[in-house]
């Protein structure tokens, strides 16, 4: 094994070391072996999906309802597929890609996490 700790937010033993910092490959979560988590206030932001499920960064989700694209009369279809580039805080607190409309930022509530 590689005697690095286990990941802090979803205790994977699958971390690695690059330059500083340690990374968790399953998660994406990266942090200080010394526990000074510089990113600390883009982590204690917890975005769970329509389901209860926490969403992270890389995921993929579906939409779960209609949604009206704002300055748009264009329509965002239920079951449409969406990227989650990062999570934010804030009252959109997904910003991610979405098929067929490009980037746009949205809310945790109307979407739900999906396996591929």
């Amino acid at each position: 094994m590689s005697g690095f700790p286990p990941c802090p937010q979803c205790q994977s033993t699958f971390t690695y070391a690059d330059r500083d910092l340690l990374v968790c490959p399953e998660c994406g979560h990266e942090w200080h072996l010394d526990g000074d988590d510089g990113d600390a206030g883009e982590q204690l932001a917890s975005v769970k999906d329509a389901n209860g499920n926490d969403l992270f960064a890389g995921d993929s989700a579906t939409l779960i309802k209609d949604l009206k694209v704002k300055g748009s009369s264009s329509v965002l279809k239920i079951g449409t597929r969406i990227k989650i580039n990062r999570i934010v805080e804030g009252d959109h607190n997904i910003d991610c890609r979405v098929d067929k409309a490009g980037e746009m930022m949205l809310k945790s509530e109307f979407v739900k996490k999906s396996s591929a």
